[in-house]
């Protein structure tokens, strides 16, 4: 039981179970800067963006399952379990192509597009658990400066990841001998999750939570996964080619609500629900999703779109496109890590979460009416206050639906709150590339579309990487954009972050519509606290 743990053992405990979640934060970043590289030698650059999207797809929709299973099962199992899946899918990746076409997997492209999605399996589950663990760990009252952490450990993998992976692919070739330097992105997990697998085994405890009796709802959870899955497929295919009103897309898009439906039903009337629909009824719970999902996609439609405007409008390279992404970065550790610790100290979540929800709307107020000739390091500045209005996001909405429900359902509401913000994300994202390539059609004449093609599939398909695609990248020409791209994507640009402001101001508004409860001082039940 985490009473009987010595504050040592809780941080070492925590810092294992970091360790886990940066091994999925950084492979999101890390590969990116690898697919280059990866697609030259497996020969697949028509199916690049099924990588990521392989990850996306498993990494969101199993999340409301292993939420579901640690309110079940031991979070020591299952933390151990999806390290032991990350590493084995990592470990294929790299393999991938090595042997040739083989039966059934295909040649190496296809190889590598199924174990990322085994790699998905695993890091669904190492985001998930880690901010149940830390509630298992802390109270509500002191869990918000342990949250902030988290924060800190995207932050940081954000920056780490392209830095890291553009030297691992361009320098460590024969650092093993035989083996390409790109493979040892994947293999960099190896010694990161032996590490996170020797906290976890030694400090972390079995965390058992209250026994249910009950088994695992199958049906509703292969409802939910035939839901989701084309879901997530259809908002990642590339628009240009599908769109919204294309058969496939369509087709997908109604299986998808004919599967939810059904899930919806199976659990309305299931004595043991993955997602207990009740928590709908606490209004902690269901405000906080609402601006979760709405800052979700906001979050990613700033990350994604930004270095379109660096390489289009200001003529950069991608590789400093990438590197202006650092500020933001920088600032969301910063607005997690001050976030979380003046909550520990003094309470009052709400207010910490209002005002970064002030802050993010300035920077992308600026962003949004900045001119084409913009300079370079001004809009490192307003990514740094974009990113230091989003940090109290991580931790508190989380925090504050933590404190809000009850212990035997914290691993349901936990991992609903990490779902609503993979899936605002997927959304926006996909609705966003739609905006930005219906502008780039008018602004540009025929022969300049091209560009706009690859923007629009990495707009809707690299949602969980910063990277542009290879087609983008190498769209501008030796000597810049032409003046007439320039024009085209600034104002395409533009009109995104519109939408985006939009959606902060929303995700904003509906904090307000959160309760301010109390933070509780133990993990047991506390009346007043969970009263509505």
């Amino acid at each position: 039981m985490t009473e009987t743990l010595s504050h040592r053992e809780k941080l070492l405990t925590l810092a294992g179970v970091l360790l886990a979640m940066f091994l999925g934060a950084l492979d999101q970043t890390i590969v990116s800067t690898a697919l280059p590289r990866i697609v030259e030698d497996l020969n697949g650059l028509e199916r690049f963006t099924w990588v990521a999207t392989a990850y996306l797809v498993a990494s969101t929709t199993l999340v409301p399952i292993y939420g579901k299973l640690a309110d079940m099962y031991p979070r020591r199992t299952l933390e151990i379990t999806v390290v032991i899946i990350f590493l084995i899918g990592s470990v294929l990746c790299g393999l991938a192509g090595e042997f040739g076409p083989l039966p059934l997997l295909g040649d190496g492209m296809n190889q590598l597009v199924i174990f990322r999605g085994i790699q998905g399996l695993g890091g669904a589950g190492l985001f998930a658990l880690a901010f149940i663990i830390i509630a298992d760990l802390f109270p509500p009252a002191e869990r918000g400066k342990y949250q902030g952490y988290t924060g800190a450990v995207f932050g940081t993998s954000s920056v780490l990841g392209p830095f890291l992976g553009g030297l691992l692919t361009d320098h460590g070739t024969g650092w093993i001998p035989g083996v390409a330097g790109w493979r040892l992105v994947f293999y960099v997990n190896l010694p990161l999750g032996a590490l996170a697998l020797w906290f976890i085994l030694t400090y972390m405890p079995k965390l058992a939570p209250q026994e249910t009796g009950k088994r695992l709802d199958y049906l509703a959870a292969l409802l939910l996964l035939t839901g989701l899955v084309p879901l997530v497929i259809a908002l990642q295919l590339n628009k240009a080619t599908y769109g919204w009103t294309s058969p496939l897309t369509l087709g997908l898009l109604v299986g998808a609500v004919v599967s939810l439906t059904l899930f919806v039903l199976r659990s309305l009337r299931s004595d043991n629900p993955i997602l207990a629909f009740s928590l709908f009824e606490n209004p902690v719970f269901r405000a906080a999703n609402v601006a979760i999902f709405l800052l979700g996609g906001a979050f990613l439609g700033l990350v994604i779109f930004v270095p379109l405007f660096m390489v289009n409008v200001l003529g950069v390279s991608a590789t400093k496109a990438g590197i202006s992404l650092i500020p933001q970065s920088l600032g969301v550790v910063t607005g997690s890590v001050v976030a979380g610790q003046m909550v520990s100290r003094f309470g009052h979540y709400k207010r910490w979460m209002l005002g970064g929800g002030v802050v993010l709307l300035a920077g992308l107020s600026l962003l949004a009416t900045m001119p084409a000739d913009v300079s370079y390091t001004r809009v490192l500045v307003y990514l740094a206050i974009c990113g230091i209005g989003l940090g109290p996001t991580m931790p508190l909405y989380t925090l504050a639906i933590q404190n809000a429900v009850e212990p035997p359902l914290m691993g349901q509401a936990t991992s609903a709150s990490q779902f609503f913000r993979q899936i605002g994300g997927a959304i926006t994202t996909a609705l966003l590339g739609t905006v930005l390539t219906l502008t780039l059609t008018e602004a540009l004449p025929a022969t300049a579309q091209t560009a706009a093609g690859a923007a629009s599939r990495t707009a809707a398909t690299t949602t969980d990487s910063p990277t542009l695609s290879p087609e983008l990248a190498s769209a501008p020409t030796a000597a810049g954009p032409t003046p007439v791209v320039r024009a085209a994507f600034s104002k395409a640009i533009h009109r995104v972050y519109l939408v985006v402001i939009a959606l902060a101001a929303l995700g904003w508004a509906a904090t307000w519509f959160v309760p301010e409860r109390p933070l509780r001082k133990t993990n047991e039940v506390s009346e007043p606290a969970l009263a509505e």
